[in-house]
């Protein structure tokens, strides 16, 4: 039986920011191919919409392949930010309350 007693806080907090990161791709990919298929489906008069917020292929959707970028990125700072956050928060508890007890076979 071992024990966790201290996590290194920039190691830890680097692992969160790739691990969100992936979480912040997948989420881009959906949300621009996505937005890509509702507008081109819309453009092709597949369906028309209640209202006219979705006027079909348009500069917008192009900006919507920003998600690609721009969301991984956001989520890879939060992810780094809240790394920090809990590491802090482990070794403080750990502290006062005791050790992780973590069984490697």
């Amino acid at each position: 039986m071992k024990h966790l007693k201290k996590i290194n806080i920039l190691r830890f907090a680097i692992f969160q920011a790739v691990l969100i990161a992936l979480i912040g791709i997948i989420c881009g990919i959906l949300y621009s191919f996505g937005g890509f298929f509702i507008d081109l489906f819309v453009s092709l008069g597949f369906f028309t919409p209640q209202s006219m917020s979705t006027p079909g292929l348009s500069f917008g959707t192009v900006l919507a392949f920003g998600a690609l970028i721009g969301i991984p990125i956001i989520f890879a700072i939060t992810g780094f930010l809240l790394g920090i956050v809990e590491a802090i928060l482990y070794n403080l508890f750990t502290a006062l309350f005791g050790s992780l007890n973590i069984d490697f076979r």
